[in-house]
């Protein structure tokens, strides 16, 4: 069994679909979704399509499905309109329009009911997953276990854990603790080229010889997998990342998907 993470596809969903056939996952695999599968790219039905009907898979809620489902919501309230239609939402609106209303209702109340954390032990380490990050000034647990983690989530503002940015990578030390041993924070939301201007201590540059994204560690405990899927051809890629072993499945978004 392997565990895999993926993050803000905006959706591209051929690029998706290739990496996980690359994957080629087996019965027992987990994946997590850490959110933002929709607006801005040309397929975000399709992503969502893909991501509800993966095997084994958790997927979180980003910030432009807490757009989505604000505007859904109280489709009167112009604020949470044009909140959604400047982050890209005419994708995603156009796209539920055009399949039927059963299907769109079907994947709309899914993603209502997204949770906005989840976590996994692999390999004896904790990873805690989110789609944006943490308020890093939180008391921490004594010890971290299943309870005390998910009680330490808990206690997040939710929309820290959809929207922070600054505050968590540009923070002077993550979770891990004087002795390594606490858990790790994988999240999205903020393309990595952003944290050479935002945080300190990355793992190596941003942006790959080939001028592609790609995923970027702040520190010992602080992962970022947004590989700017958003930005298109040239620049963005989806990433699955394999937890088990950190080996990397990327895709690129090529012109027109």
């Amino acid at each position: 069994m392997s565990t895999y993470v993926f993050s803000d596809v905006h959706g591209h969903r051929l690029p998706l679909e290739r990496a996980l056939e690359r994957v080629s996952p087996s019965e027992g695999d987990r994946f997590f979704c850490l959110g933002d599968m929709i607006d801005r790219g040309p397929d975000p039905v399709g992503v969502l399509r893909v991501c509800r009907s993966l095997p084994g898979a958790c997927a979180l809620m980003g910030n432009h499905e807490d757009l989505m489902v604000s505007c859904l919501s109280d489709p009167r309230d112009p604020l949470a309109a044009m909140n959604w239609g400047l982050n890209g939402g005419a994708a995603t609106s156009e796209g539920l329009a055009a399949i039927s209303a059963d299907e769109a209702n079907e994947l709309v109340d899914w993603v209502r009911s997204l949770p906005r954390w989840a976590q996994a032990v692999v390999g004896g380490r904790r990873y805690l997953l989110v789609h944006a990050g943490v308020r890093l000034g939180a008391r921490v647990p004594e010890a971290w276990d299943d309870a005390s983690a998910a009680a330490w989530l808990d206690a997040q503002d939710p929309e820290d854990l959809s929207w922070i940015r600054e505050e968590f990578w540009g923070a002077p030390e993550g979770l891990s603790g004087a002795g390594g041993d606490g858990p790790v924070v994988v999240a999205g939301h903020t393309p990595t080229p952003y944290l050479e201007r935002m945080a300190a201590s990355l793992d190596r540059p941003a942006l790959a010889s080939d001028g592609r994204a790609r995923m970027v560690r702040v520190g010992a405990d602080r992962w970022d997998i947004d590989c700017c899927a958003a930005g298109g051809s040239g620049i963005g890629q989806v990433l699955v990342l394999r937890l088990d072993d950190g080996e990397e499945f990327y895709e690129p978004v090529r012109d027109g998907e």
